[in-house]
């Protein structure tokens, strides 16, 4: 990671059919951007949202996050290194109380959830 070489592949929120053709969006900015400038007063437009890659097919896995010739990839930075090792160890460690309080904490933060 600190030698800059630890890499995510970021794979997309959102498949967009529109009309004919297929368009992936990263995030909810893309899907507007994509939304603006591709789709038609009456086109068709069907959009699945993805909330993990187990929904995907392989194909299409390997065809929005694998593909080296495709995918976007994102670099893994730390800029804190005792506040990331704390807020892991929270999320991810055995204590399942530090994950109930970090989430009991922010609960009033989140404007949008998907469950």
């Amino acid at each position: 990671i600190e030698a800059g070489r630890v890499f995510l592949a970021m794979p997309p929120l959102y498949r967009m059919d529109i009309g004919k053709e297929t368009y992936w969006a990263a995030d909810d900015a893309d899907k507007a951007r994509i939304l603006k400038q591709h789709a038609k007063p009456n086109s068709k437009v069907e959009i699945t949202r993805f909330k993990g890659l187990g929904e995907m097919m392989p194909k299409v896995l390997w065809e929005t996050t694998l593909n080296p010739k495709t995918r976007r990839l994102m670099r893994v930075e730390i800029a804190d290194m005792l506040a990331t090792d704390r807020i892991f160890n929270e999320l991810m460690g055995k204590d399942p109380s530090a994950r109930f309080n970090f989430i009991m904490d922010r609960a009033e933060e989140a404007d949008e959830l998907d469950v």
